[in-house]
């Protein structure tokens, strides 16, 4: 087991399956919940109830906005001007892969814009559902 306390909710571990090599990860979700994972190595990356929204915009595509996400690493956060206006942001990518996922709104320069501080944007072609999406 890991020494990585992943707070409320989430479970630290090893996955193994006889036909797979262990894989391990900072941080599990429960099985019980419906998650977003990385679509290349499969670590988890967003609980559902974290999406705050499908409306976004990403360099590839379509992206989700995040209010919190797990397995994640941050590069420096650096000015963008985007869609909305000139944001200062910080590409994320999966902890596992090392893939540029999408990233994390550092500051937004326009009031309108505030409400997307801290959070994370994802793109839709970097994450598959997982658990219970029947």
């Amino acid at each position: 087991m890991l020494s990585f306390d992943p707070g409320p909710g989430l479970v630290a571990g090893t996955a193994t399956t006889s036909s797979l090599p262990v894989r391990t990860f900072r941080c599990y979700l429960p099985r019980y919940l419906r998650t977003y994972s990385c679509v290349h190595c499969r670590a988890h990356l967003a609980k559902h109830e974290e999406l705050i929204s499908k409306s976004f915009q990403g360099s590839h595509g379509r992206a989700y906005l995040f209010n919190s996400v797990v397995n994640i690493g941050c590069r420096p956060a650096e000015e963008r001007l985007l869609l909305t206006g000139l944001h200062s942001v910080a590409d994320i990518f999966c902890e596992n892969c090392k893939t540029t996922l999408g990233w994390k709104y550092e500051r937004a320069f326009e009031i309108s814009q505030k409400y997307k501080e801290g959070k994370y944007i994802i793109e839709v072609v970097h994450m598959v559902k997982e658990n219970g999406w029947e």
